[in-house]
């Protein structure tokens, strides 16, 4: 049986308090992992390479589209007296809201802005000159490693893929994929740490299902 807390399910919420308590009482981890993409001669396998950049850049235009596009076919709903796609105001302010949120307001505003943990590439042990910092662990090193942006931007697209009336499944892989690829290139390129991929993902995740929950009120609201 499938219980839910806030309109997210129980199996959810352990998934994020575990894996957080893991990466802070083991931040070895996050070492490890980049480590695998690290070459001490070369640097990251993935910085500077053409696949990173499309990645990396890919992010805030398909953002910008995935909100704007809604937007303009809910005016244009609102002009001609139609029905497209279903988009309504509950629809626009849930993907307002998860945008704000999420990546904005707790991943960007909250985190990055204040937590000061530095860059993979920006520290010691893959030659810069930072100290290393477990994730959740407020640093004096100035950096915006924690949590990650450009997952949260990519994992945002979940959010859409939750209202998807058609093939919601394949939807939500093509986001899931997406979020999983600008996440492994931004850790490859020495961008992030393992875990501020994790978290971002974790935060946006959560925020789409109870906001979709809340805005909704538990009833399937999706779009054709």
């Amino acid at each position: 049986m499938n219980k839910n807390f806030l309109h997210v399910p129980v199996f959810i919420w352990a998934a994020f308090i575990i894996s957080s308590l893991i990466f802070v009482f083991f931040p070895q981890i996050d070492i490890y992992i980049s480590n695998l993409l690290y070459d001490p001669k070369y640097g990251f396998t993935a910085n500077g390479t053409w696949y990173e950049s499309i990645l990396y850049n890919s992010v805030k235009p398909i953002v910008f589209i995935a909100i704007a596009l809604p937007i303009l076919i809910w005016i244009y709903n609102i002009l001609v007296k139609k029905n497209i796609l279903s988009i309504n105001g509950k629809v626009i302010g849930y993907i307002l809201l998860v945008i704000a949120i999420g990546p904005g307001l707790i991943v960007n505003d909250i985190f990055k802005e204040h937590w000061g943990r530095a860059r993979p590439a920006q520290t010691i042990v893959f030659g810069g000159q930072k100290e290393f910092t477990p994730a959740y662990v407020i640093s004096d090193q100035g950096g915006y490693s924690f949590s990650s942006g450009h997952t949260a931007g990519a994992f945002f697209l979940v959010a859409l893929a939750l209202l998807a009336r058609k093939n919601r499944a394949f939807w939500m892989s093509l986001a899931f994929v997406y979020g999983i690829l600008v996440s492994y290139v931004r850790i490859a390129a020495g961008g992030h740490f393992f875990s501020d991929t994790v978290v971002s993902f974790f935060i946006v995740y959560i925020t789409s299902l109870m906001l979709y929950g809340i805005i909704f009120k538990g009833k399937s609201h999706t779009v054709s």
